[in-house]
């Protein structure tokens, strides 16, 4: 079994198959755990069609399972890139729905002040309370709630067809027996006859720690700037991924500028907080700069849905060498490849820090590629 030596927690797309649900994984996991379940709200956004309103900002539900300490196992929870299997015309489910907003602030209201565990009817209640006015009924079953000016604050509406399908694992973070602790998990997910979707990634979260320098930050851009591309033909990144992409030119500037690496971590990390950063990109380095609660992570996202723990935890360890790589050089130089060089790749996998067993796996796959 492949040993990692890093907190990570992983997120694994998935496809429930017809008349099941992501509700119907965590209730399994939580089976095979003695655990339980509890739904929650978990947040989305997707591309609006109104004028003016770039985003629609969503909460979907989602299930938690907690062991019976009421520790975090993991989250199945909705991804709205997830589309291409879906049978849209398919009629929604009763109890199941998503909570809509223009404004992502009244959306955090609601997850702090509203109970996913509600039926639509009655979820907004408190939030019509709250601004001492009343849920109103719409039309196909939409529940609404407006200020007293008449402006909206949010509606709860039936949930697209088939849209309780799609179910991205989380897991807690995870520190020791990494396999084993994910393998339990798809594990359930194979025996329900869960599948990989079209569009589906892994993504993988590295506690970001170990990475809070000035000089280790910009050697981790310059080495994902020079061989980001290549190491995504090694994964097999899917191409029908959705929201991945490479870094702004400006962050490949600013880490190279003459001070940069002698910055003090804060003050490195104030520079480039004023680039605008997304976490939609093949190696996501905002949630390093901006963090926020409990995901405080280098994330990679260009990995492609296994259904079986090997080759996931095989592509953390590779993950994993490029960021000790990072910590232990003193300066590392981009340099970008632009083409595939099997040569270029083969070097940089023998140069890396990692065990001899992982390096051989992954330096076969650079044979078969080339």
């Amino acid at each position: 079994m492949t040993k990692l030596n890093w907190k990570i927690g992983f997120e694994i797309e998935l496809l429930a198959p017809k008349g099941l649900s992501r509700k119907s994984l965590a209730e399994s996991i939580a089976r095979a755990n003695n655990g339980k379940v509890r739904r929650i709200f978990y947040p989305q956004s997707e591309p609006s069609h109104v004028p003016g309103t770039p985003l629609f900002h969503n909460l979907t539900l989602g299930f938690k399972v907690v062991d019976n300490q009421g520790n975090l196992i993991a989250k199945c929870v909705d991804d709205l890139t997830l589309q291409d299997d879906l049978d849209k015309s398919h009629p929604p489910q009763p109890e199941w729905y998503r909570i809509v907003s223009d404004d992502n602030r009244f959306l955090q209201l609601i997850t702090c002040q509203a109970d996913a565990e509600q039926s639509k009817s009655d979820v907004l209640n408190p939030i019509a309370d709250l601004f001492g006015t009343h849920v109103e009924q719409g039309v196909e079953g939409m529940v609404r709630v407006a200020d007293n000016t008449g402006n909206p604050i949010a509606i709860a509406a039936p949930l697209p067809g088939e849209r309780e399908r799609p179910c991205e694992i989380i897991s807690a973070p995870i520190d020791a027996n990494h396999q084993q602790k994910i393998e339990v998990i798809l594990e359930t997910a194979r025996l329900l006859g869960f599948t990989v979707p079209v569009e589906g990634a892994t993504h993988i979260h590295f506690d970001a720690k170990p990475l809070c320098s000035a000089n280790v930050f910009a050697n981790l851009v310059n080495i994902f700037h020079t061989h980001g591309r290549n190491l995504k033909r090694l994964v097999g990144s899917n191409p029908k991924c959705t929201r991945l992409g490479s870094w702004d030119i400006n962050l490949i500037k600013l880490v190279n500028e003459s001070d940069f690496r002698e910055l003090p971590w804060e003050e490195a990390k104030a520079r480039v907080a004023k680039l605008e950063l997304t976490k939609y990109c093949d190696f996501n380095l905002k949630n390093l700069i901006h963090p926020i609660p409990d995901k405080f992570t280098f994330e990679a996202r260009i990995f492609p849905v296994w259904l079986d723990s090997q080759p996931i935890i095989e592509a953390a360890a590779l993950c994993e060498a490029v960021l000790r790589y990072a910590i232990s050089e003193p300066q590392i130089s981009p340099n970008t490849t632009l083409n595939w060089e099997l040569e270029s790749m083969q070097k940089f996998l023998k140069t890396i820090p990692m065990s001899e067993d992982i390096r051989s796996i992954w330096l076969s796959r650079t044979a078969n590629i080339g």
